[in-house]
């Protein structure tokens, strides 16, 4: 996914009123779901995630291939 659209659909998932969890979906086929808005750090095309049990998950703009969950019910997908 490109760096732009990366950014911007993370950013638009977190910052919804009222929060909805969403389901990041990596080119390898795992998926994680933020299901609250402050378990995601983002920076400058690089994300952290708290996953289950505090566990920290790091992934790139280039390792994601959909952000799933928007509110036009498609994901975001690398273009």
């Amino acid at each position: 996914m490109d760096r732009g659209t990366f950014t911007t659909a993370i950013e638009a998932f977190q910052n919804r009123k009222p929060f909805k969890p969403f389901t990041v979906a990596l080119v390898d086929g795992d998926r994680y779901e933020v299901d609250r808005p402050n378990v995601l750090a983002l920076g400058d095309g690089v994300a952290v995630l708290l996953a289950q049990g505090n566990v920290p998950v790091f992934f790139d703009h280039e390792g994601v291939s959909q952000v799933i969950g928007d509110l036009s019910g498609r994901g975001a997908e690398a273009g």
